[in-house]
């Protein structure tokens, strides 16, 4: 089941996300690449890696909402 996205939410599902870092990950252990495509890599990365973060902060809170906590939590 696939959501559209809201302006909080990501375009890509957090498993796409996932996935496409664990492989640019793997592309810049392996090296071979040259600095500007390690850059490129580098900086997809940390956006997927945004991504993964937002949607992990977004589960969270629908959790907390439908679970009632942090209402009183400083």
């Amino acid at each position: 089941m696939s959501e559209s996205p809201t302006p909080q939410q990501p375009e890509i599902s957090y498993e796409q996300a996932r996935d496409e870092l664990v492989a640019t990950v793997q592309r810049l252990e392996t090296g071979g690449t040259t600095l500007e495509e390690s850059l490129a890599l580098w900086e997809r990365g940390e956006e997927l890696a945004r991504i993964c973060q937002t949607w992990l902060d977004g589960a969270r809170e629908r959790l907390a909402a439908a679970t009632g906590e942090g209402e009183d939590d400083e």
